[in-house]
Parts: C-alpha cells; sequence; structure tokens
C-alpha cells in the first residue's frame, strides 16, 4: 500500500519542480523531503525524480508524471472519504415509527419531504402496528411514534380524535348469520373494538381475513371477502360504510397520537415534530373532505 503523505510530498516536488520550495509548502526539512522520496522510489522500483546538478531542482521521469496523476485521484478520494465522515458525524438521527394502519403512502411521503428540506437530519423509519411500535419506543429503538390508542391514556406530543366505522363494499348486503371479518392480528385496537361490541350486541362473527397491512384489509374489503373495521381516515371510495340499519353496533373513537420516549421532546426533534403535526392536519383533512 501506498502512502499517502509519500503521495502528497511527491506531488508537491513534482508542482514546485524544487525541494527547497518544496520543504517550506509542506513545513518539513529538505532533508526530509529527499528521504521520502527516496522511501517511494525504493518500494515501486522506479526512478521518479531527477536532480539537476544544482542537486535542488527537479526533474519529473514518465514514471513520476504517471504516479503524480494517480497520486491526486487517491488524495481527493481520501479527502472526500474524510469529507462525507464528518458531514455523517454531524448529521443528526432520528428514530420514528408509524402505524401500518394509517396512510403509510401519504406519511412517508411527507418524512421524505422533510428529509429532504433538513439534510441535516437523518431519519430512520419503522412500521408496524401500534403495538410494536409501543414496545420498541420502550426498548429505545424508537425516540418518536405515532400510534393508534384508548382516547388520553398516556402522556403525548399531539393527539388526533378518530372515528371507527364498519365497512364493505358496495355489492354485499349484510346482514350475515356469521360476520366474516377483515382485521389486523391480535393487538389492533381496532380488532378489540369490533369483537367487543359484537360479543356485548351478541352477534356471531368469525375472522374472514386478517392481515398485519392496511392495504389488504381495504382490498378484502372492496372485494367483499369481509366485513372490516377501519379509521374513517383509510375508508376508500369502493368501501360502503355501514349504519344503524345494517344492525351493527356502535364503535367508539381512538386516539392518533404522536408520542415520544422523553417529553418533552428535544431541541433537534423540536423541528420533525412540528412538520409531522402539521402534515397529518393536512392528511385528515383530506379524508374528511
Amino acid at each position: 500500500m501506498i502512502d499517502l503523505d509519500l503521495l502528497n510530498t511527491l506531488l508537491c516536488v513534482v508542482e514546485e519542480r524544487n525541494f527547497t520550495r518544496t520543504a517550506e509548502r509542506i513545513h518539513k526539512t529538505q532533508s526530509t523531503v529527499s528521504q521520502q522520496i527516496s522511501r517511494l522510489e525504493r518500494s515501486l522500483g522506479h526512478t521518479l525524480l531527477v536532480r539537476d546538478r544544482s542537486g535542488n531542482n527537479v526533474v519529473v521521469t514518465e514514471q513520476g508524471e504517471i504516479l503524480a496523476t494517480y497520486a491526486r485521484r487517491l488524495i481527493e478520494l481520501a479527502q472526500e472519504a474524510k469529507n462525507a465522515l464528518a458531514a455523517n458525524r454531524d448529521l443528526i438521527q432520528i428514530r420514528i415509527g408509524i402505524p401500518e394502519d394509517f396512510r403509510v403512502d401519504r406519511i412517508t411521503q411527507v418524512l421524505s419531504g422533510f428529509a429532504c428540506i433538513n439534510p441535516s437530519i437523518r431519519l430512520e423509519i419503522a412500521s408496524g402496528m401500534s403495538i410494536d411500535l409501543h414496545a420498541k419506543l420502550a426498548a429505545d429503538q424508537l425516540q418518536l411514534a405515532l400510534v393508534k390508542r384508548e382516547p388520553g391514556t398516556g402522556a403525548c406530543v399531539a393527539s388526533w380524535p378518530e372515528s371507527v366505522v364498519w365497512v364493505t363494499n358496495w355489492q354485499t348486503v349484510t346482514p350475515y348469520d356469521v360476520l366474516p371479518l377483515a382485521v389486523f392480528p391480535r393487538g389492533c385496537i381496532y380488532r378489540a373494538r369490533a369483537v367487543y361490541a359484537l360479543k356485548k350486541a351478541g352477534i356471531r362473527w368469525r375472522v374472514g381475513f386478517e392481515s398485519p397491512s392496511l392495504t389488504g384489509i381495504q382490498a378484502a374489503v372492496s372485494a367483499g371477502l369481509a366485513v372490516g373495521v377501519l379509521p374513517r381516515s383509510a375508508v376508500l371510495p369502493s368501501h360502503r360504510i355501514l349504519s344503524s340499519s345494517d344492525k351493527l353496533p356502535d364503535l367508539p373513537g381512538t386516539e392518533l397520537a404522536l408520542i415520544a420516549k422523553v417529553n418533552p421532546v428535544s431541541f433537534e426533534q423540536r423541528p420533525l415534530v412540528i412538520f409531522l403535526c402539521s402534515e397529518i392536519e393536512k392528511i385528515l383533512d383530506d379524508q374528511e373532505n
């Protein structure tokens, strides 16, 4: 491996064509400069510089010119690497979790927009069920998380009320003998809401479709495979919201909450929190309209 310090000395000599000026430029003695060039020549097995009769001025050999070309590239690459590492060290990393059942397509676009206008902040984003995001927050794997929860349960940075509705497609006619449900896995607050309400009303039910993906649940409802339990913000044009005439019990609302591992949030996290709260308001307003 060629020592970059030796290559830098060679470049200086090639540019100055003089050992004395090179020594002054790199703040080394003339003898040190000469020794470094000799070391480089011995390691490569080529004469790189030829001194004139004065012993101070030099002529660059063909091999010296070739090596100087590569030396410039190597030194530039080394500096780029240092700059990249320095920039990476100065980045603020924020780990945030987003729920699978809240318009992941929109929220990821929002976070991408934030990252573009805040290059000094690096986002690490995890998507999953709210119960899993809570666990990751507790385990210090996340600093912020957007979760679905029971209204008013615990501290939060911001929260938004969320109405939950029964949905089917436009072709399906209710009621069923045994209601097929399109639900998220156990631990989902919507599933718990639905099961509790159905048991209380004495309505028989079964799992007709289960998926951790909001897109999967929406597709199953659109296809008429099962009745879904979704926040109003996730209802598609292909869905029909069931009313009291469909003989299904009312569902109590939930809460969308932005929670932090440490509250109040840090100075570094504040721009993301402000941006996220503003954009969530827009997403919810768009859904209501």
